[in-house]
């Protein structure tokens, strides 16, 4: 009896998962399903948005993709969940801390692919992992700084907004 109750209350929990997986993907869905006049901005927070939906769908599912990917650019190799389709940079080193934009969904990833997260997402916050390697997420800060929102987009950038955070500053300080 015991066995069965369990495996009723497994269920159950797992139902629930799902349920909550679909409404969480049917709201993303229904605000950025269509990019149609979005910015840079507002396409990175509709693809951000859609894909951790997908992912939490799949977790739900228990069908999470392989850590190897097919990227758009025909590459195969081994990427971080912080790493942006579109970035042909290979991965810095193991994973090692997560980025949380400013509705708490985030991405783990090495330090490279999470600086270059950090410097795309407004409002965006870094944490290292326990087993990081120490300052791993100062590390992550600091270079974020330096990094142009969306580095893999090519085109001239003269508005704030697609500049580096220290580029910002140095516009702001006179001489």
């Amino acid at each position: 009896m015991n066995k069965t109750c369990s495996s009723i209350s497994a269920l159950a929990a797992q139902n629930s998962e799902l349920e909550a997986a679909i409404r969480t993907a049917q709201k993303m869905l229904a605000a950025y399903g269509d990019p149609a006049g979005f910015d840079i901005d507002q396409y990175a927070r509709g693809y951000g948005a859609l894909s951790e939906s997908l992912r939490i769908l799949l977790r739900a599912l228990d069908a999470e993709p392989a850590a190897e990917v097919v990227s758009p650019i025909g590459d195969t190799a081994p990427r971080c969940p912080a790493a942006h389709p579109e970035d042909r940079t290979p991965c810095g080193g193991p994973v090692a801390v997560t980025v949380l934009d400013r509705h708490n969904a985030g991405a783990k990833g090495c330090e490279h692919h999470g600086a270059r997260l950090l410097a795309s997402l407004d409002g965006a916050r870094v944490y290292a992992l326990p087993d990081a390697p120490d300052g791993a997420a100062i590390r992550v800060f600091k270079d974020a700084g330096s990094i142009r929102p969306f580095p893999w987009v090519a085109g001239p950038r003269t508005r704030d907004e697609q500049l580096s955070r220290d580029e910002v500053r140095k516009r702001g300080e006179r001489p």
